[in-house]
């Protein structure tokens, strides 16, 4: 018999987070989006009114950080409002 030593090595490593972006269009108001922002994560109007102007000057902003399932459901739910929308690793 051979002395043999099995060494299992445990890796686990945290999902990166994804963002949510919202990118600028030409068809939604400012105030429609605004609103968007406040019914679907349920920020203040004064958050939902900064996200909202990002989008409108800068043409997109990240509008949400966090693990992929909830990213996605953010994601679709921002769609159903006919929002455009993307997702992307986040690189913090």
């Amino acid at each position: 018999m051979s002395d043999t030593e099995t060494v299992t090595l445990e890796s686990t490593s945290l999902d990166v987070p994804w963002n949510v972006v919202v990118h600028d269009d030409p068809v939604n108001l400012m105030d429609y989006v605004t609103w968007v922002f406040v019914k679907v994560f349920g920020y203040s109007e004064v958050r939902a009114t900064k996200l909202m102007m990002e989008v409108h000057e800068a043409g997109r902003s990240i509008v949400w950080t966090g693990g992929r399932e909830r990213a996605e459901l953010y994601s679709q739910q921002l769609q159903g409002f006919q929002l455009t929308t993307t997702m992307e690793k986040s690189s913090d």
